[in-house]
């Protein structure tokens, strides 16, 4: 049961992520108030990295950015890291 809000909750902070990213694109593109890249970066670190990255890809928005290019694929691969190593160290301990 966990695991599946676990994974609810990752289906829905990444669709987030992906439509911020779409959302500051459309802005920059009008000349709007634009979403901060605080929270671009913060919707990434709780979890919505995988949706951040396919959101720069796509909308090709943030591309430029080292901080997000290297950024954003970093925290991905640390949350990978991370999900893994719990996933081990449960299965470890429930054997």
């Amino acid at each position: 049961m966990t695991e599946a809000y676990l994974v609810l909750y990752l289906l829905l902070i990444n669709f987030i992520a992906f439509c911020l990213f779409g959302i500051d694109k459309w802005k920059a593109s009008h000349h709007r108030y634009r979403i901060s890249e605080r929270v671009l970066f913060g919707v990434a670190i709780v979890g919505g990295s995988f949706g951040a990255r396919l959101g720069m890809s796509l909308f090709r928005h943030k591309t430029r950015h080292r901080s997000f290019t290297i950024g954003i694929p970093m925290i991905f691969l640390a949350q990978c890291i991370l999900i893994f190593t719990c996933y081990y160290i449960l299965t470890k301990l429930g054997s």
